[in-house]
């Protein structure tokens, strides 16, 4: 796949990748747009380093992409609604979405993909990983597809470790939104690609429709496991003007809690998505 305007530079074979060649405070042509969007597509996550963006900034590019859906569980920045900041206090000892994830999965239609931008980050660690959902599933045996395709999962957003991981943010919301349920096929179809997708993930499924939990859970440890293998993964280190996109529908992420001591804070807008088949 041949790019003409932005230069991206893979991670690992897995997924990621740096774009260089742009500057995401200018307003963007639609030819870079399309590369860009075709870029998210084949490494299902991209970085963008040396960024100088303001929130106006930030909210304009993400446009460009989509319509913008508030994330239910967290009041966003004031004058900015669409901007959630994912933070860690030097006093917190939990990370905001602190396991593998795909996000809101517990939404009727998540969403299609995030931008997060660094704003503040800690001496040293704080790296995240991501993880490429389509090579997951392609990992499978044949008879392990044949089975899964035919289940529905549940996902929550009470799952206990994630959850846990928002208290934080929460504390001066008033009050917190109850939890949201919904389901979803444990095999999607990606709406653009046409691309197989394993989308379960231990940050939200609870279970599996039409099974007790001595059936199902067994079968979600598995599926956790097999998901998180290093070669399906790439680890990106942030640094002062990095941001992250990542296509929410192909890829998990883990954002790694090593920072005890040090302030930490990110600035997210969500893309809407559509309903998972």
């Amino acid at each position: 796949m041949t790019y003409d305007i932005i230069q991206p530079h893979a991670l690992t074979p897995a997924c990621g990748a740096e774009i260089s060649g742009v500057d995401l405070s200018d307003d963007l042509s639609e030819p870079a747009i399309a590369e860009i969007r075709r870029a998210l597509l084949q490494f299902k996550v991209i970085f963008f380093r040396d960024q100088n963006i303001t929130p106006d900034h930030h909210l304009a590019f993400a446009r460009r992409f989509g319509d913008l859906v508030d994330y239910p569980m967290v009041t966003g920045l004031d004058g900015y609604p669409e901007i959630v900041p994912v933070v860690k206090l030097e006093h917190e000892t939990h990370n905001f979405g602190g396991i593998w994830h795909s996000d809101t999965t517990y939404l009727a239609e998540p969403p299609l993909g995030a931008i997060l931008v660094a704003r503040e980050l800690p001496p040293e660690g704080g790296d995240t990983l991501f993880a490429n959902m389509g090579m997951a599933y392609e990992a499978l045996s044949d008879a392990m597809k044949a089975m899964l395709g035919g289940l529905t999962a549940i996902n929550s957003s009470a799952k206990d470790a994630v959850a846990k991981s928002r208290k934080d943010r929460q504390k001066n919301m008033g009050a917190v939104p109850d939890p949201l349920v919904a389901e979803h096929p444990v095999i999607r179809t990606h709406p653009e690609t046409g691309e197989k997708i394993l989308y379960v993930n231990i940050g939200h499924t609870i279970g599996i429709k039409g099974m007790d939990a001595a059936e199902s859970g067994p079968l979600l440890e598995f599926l956790f496991a097999h998901q998180r293998q290093d070669e399906f993964t790439c680890r990106f280190k942030w640094q002062p003007g990095s941001i992250a996109f990542w296509d929410n529908r192909s890829s998990q992420h883990y954002p790694i809690n090593d920072y005890h001591g040090h302030k930490r804070v990110m600035h997210r807008i969500t893309l809407a998505g559509d309903t998972p088949v």
